[in-house]
């Protein structure tokens, strides 16, 4: 059933957290708010996790805390239990993927909310209220409301001809290179997810200035910063646990979309988030997974032009890169990924036969780049 607030609980609610904030007290729990779970998942970064529990346990406004170690080598489950008494840590025997473990959290939430946390995402003090109260007072439709995600430390842009470095080094989506500088920008993460043409998801501002305004409406939610509403996961499921790890939540936000739910920017929401700081974003993972996952997700869900377009380009990328043997590795991850795909076309192909029968909006009325 899905979860209707009146006017007057919702101008209560905002009032509440005004004047928690401007006291600069703790938030806590109340009678009048939607019960509120929140899932961090662990492996092998108890120091990450810790972290991050350790200020939503602080700050007060969970009614529970779930921390999922993802089959861990190391002693993590020892650690978390030491360091987070107060929060319930589940234990999978193995690594299922970050959406295997957020699955096993949200199964174990006792909430009307359930908000996703990454570990190596920072929350500020009043995050979870912000994304809960921003549900609340959504409409019902809204399935699920994003944070704001800033990168974590400063960064400037390298001048265009200047040598790359040796060092970290992120590429924002015009294709310019930003390094870590202690006397250069915070910038922005996300505002929630996008899908272009190509089938890429990618985060929304990502490199934008850190106080630049986003709209309100987004196609997709960060897996790592968001709110989800029970009712809407009971009506389209949980994260697809087939893709391991990355594009989870963007495959998500299409069924949601295609079954008539939205999805919502809350601005209030912050985390700063130390980008990929658990996988390494040119780790041998991240470069097969996103490029296979990619591809998958536009097979299930897109317009048959966007997975032409998606197809060829990691074909492209893949037969080019071959040329190069700076590139040579990460052209043989994604030609890796296009066959492991095209090895299984025909259960991928019945699955986006299944989606399209359940589904209540046409994709076509689908808009992936809003």
């Amino acid at each position: 059933m899905r979860l209707v607030r009146g006017p007057v609980v919702r101008r209560r609610r905002r009032q509440r957290l005004r004047e928690a904030l401007h006291r600069g007290a703790r938030l806590t729990p109340t009678d009048g708010a939607s019960r509120t779970a929140v899932v961090v998942v662990n492996w092998n970064r108890a120091d990450l996790t810790t972290r991050a529990a350790r200020a939503v346990l602080d700050d007060g406004a969970a009614d529970q805390v779930i921390v999922v170690d993802n089959g861990s080598s190391d002693d993590s489950v020892a650690v978390l239990r030491r360091e987070l008494p107060e929060a319930t840590v589940l234990v999978r025997d193995t690594n299922g993927g970050f959406a295997a473990g957020a699955n096993t959290g949200i199964r174990h939430a006792d909430a009307d909310v359930v908000v996703l946390l990454n570990n190596d995402a920072e929350p500020a003090p009043g995050f979870v209220a912000a994304l809960r109260d921003h549900l609340g007072a959504a409409p019902a439709a809204v399935a699920a409301v994003t944070g704001r995600i800033v990168l974590a430390g400063r960064w400037s842009r390298l001048q265009a001809g200047a040598p790359a470095p040796a060092g970290r080094a992120l590429r924002d989506h015009a294709g310019h290179l930003w390094v870590p500088d202690a006397d250069g920008e915070v910038r922005l993460n996300s505002t929630g997810v996008r899908v272009d043409r190509d089938g890429n998801g990618m985060d929304r501002d990502w490199f934008g200035a850190a106080d630049q305004a986003a709209d309100r409406d987004v196609f997709g939610f960060s897996g790592g910063a968001s709110a989800l509403r029970k009712a809407a996961l009971d009506d389209v499921g949980l994260l697809d646990e087939s893709l391991f790890m990355y594009y989870e939540d963007t495959e998500l936000a299409w069924r949601l979309r295609r079954r008539g739910w939205r999805v919502e920017y809350a601005a209030d929401a912050v985390v700063e988030h130390d980008h990929s700081a658990s996988s390494g974003v040119q780790s041998d993972l991240f470069v097969f997974r996103n490029a296979r996952n990619r591809l998958v997700v536009a097979l299930w869900h897109a317009p048959w032009p966007t997975v032409l377009r998606a197809a060829v380009r990691t074909t492209a990328r893949g037969l080019v890169g071959l040329r190069s043997g700076r590139t040579r590795r990460e052209a043989r991850l994604v030609l890796a990924a296009l066959a492991d795909v095209t090895a299984h076309l025909p259960a991928h192909l019945a699955r986006r036969l299944r989606e399209t029968r359940v589904a209540s909006v046409p994709r076509s009325a689908v808009d992936p780049d809003a």
